[in-house]
């Protein structure tokens, strides 16, 4: 268990290597970082080279991101055909197996993937701690819950014949390969038939609980957002500790998205990790108690003021979280 972060390919043209220098002098080491342009486009001479890029900043490339991204089907995907169910989904399915052989074949042993229609909704967002925009999520502010997606009305029982098909043919090429396969959840559980969704199947810890069932292996796991978990909740503070320790305990946590809110299901807002209703310093002790190997990484900081607004909120977030372990006698490095 070690602190870590992630960038997109995008992010990494538009920062540069200054900004991974950067990163190992706040003091990581692991990181997520995705070559530049689609998955699918990533031969192992791309792998290669990104590879030499992050280690050449004192980097380790622990992960990366499959096509199959956040932010939902009606924006650019990279495999619309697994999402949607359709007749391509074989050729998709394909080129993802082919590049787990690649990462896995590079030394990298673990990749993140979504599977999501709906992106990531929200409402308008609020004000918090020093003015800091908060990105929020509330029930009864939603206005277009009612306009589908391109996906049309999908029921939950067909998302679970779309999500079944690709465990079926992946985690066996994850298990021959030994990499791991961390799906992140829902984000955020939304009201039944928003947009035209039955239900989010993989909004609540039953449905992730029903996921890491299907096609059981010890590479099929989670991106387990503690933040998007909280957020399908009742009372994160008091319910978050027993579902850590339920995936947890079947090591089913493959990276984790360090993140806190205020508020609950249906009505919440982001939130720095010391500033939100969970109990960010328990729910770390119950990490390492249960043993979870992996990054532990900020994930969708609030909004600051200042040059480098991006930068400066993550920096404290890493902050935070190398306290924390530091506070606990662990190494936060990974070493």
């Amino acid at each position: 268990m070690y602190v870590g972060t992630q960038l997109s390919g995008s992010d990494v043209e538009r920062l540069g290597d200054r900004y991974l220098r950067q990163l190992a002098q706040l003091g990581l080491v692991h990181v997520c970082i995705d070559p530049p342009g689609i998955g699918y486009g990533w031969t192992r001479d791309v792998l290669r080279r990104h590879i030499d890029r992050v280690e050449a900043a004192g980097l380790v490339l622990d992960m990366v991101q499959l096509p199959m991204p956040s932010s939902g089907i009606d924006k650019p995907h990279g495999a619309p055909g697994i999402v949607l169910g359709l007749a391509e989904r074989d050729r998709e399915i394909e080129g993802i197996c082919r590049l787990i052989e690649d990462l896995s074949a590079m030394g990298v042993r673990a990749a993140k993937y979504n599977f999501n229609l709906l992106g990531i909704p929200r409402t308008e967002s609020e004000r918090g701690r020093g003015g800091a925009v908060m990105s929020t999520f509330r029930a009864d502010r939603i206005v277009d819950g009612h306009v589908p997606t391109r996906a049309g009305q999908v029921s939950a029982d067909q998302m679970w014949e779309r999500i079944t098909y690709f465990l079926e043919r992946v985690v066996p090429v994850a298990e021959a390969n030994k990499l791991r396969l961390a799906c992140h959840p829902h984000d955020p559980m939304t009201p039944p038939g928003y947009k035209g969704m039955e239900h989010r199947v993989l909004s609540t810890a039953e449905g992730l609980k029903k996921f890491v069932s299907i096609a059981e292996s010890p590479y099929h796991g989670l991106n387990f957002c503690q933040g998007t978990i909280g957020e399908s909740l009742e009372n994160p503070r008091e319910e978050i500790g027993d579902i850590i320790r339920w995936f947890g305990e079947r090591k089913k946590i493959f990276n984790v998205h360090f993140r806190n809110i205020k508020g609950g299901r249906y009505s919440f807002t982001e939130e720095f990790a010391d500033a939100g209703d969970m109990d960010m310093p328990a729910a770390l002790r119950l990490y390492k108690e249960l043993g979870v190997d992996c990054m532990i990484m900020p994930d969708h900081v609030p909004e600051i003021d200042g040059e480098a607004p991006f930068e400066t909120a993550f920096a404290f977030s890493f902050g935070y979280i190398i306290a924390l372990f530091q506070a606990n006698g662990w190494d936060p490095y990974g070493r």
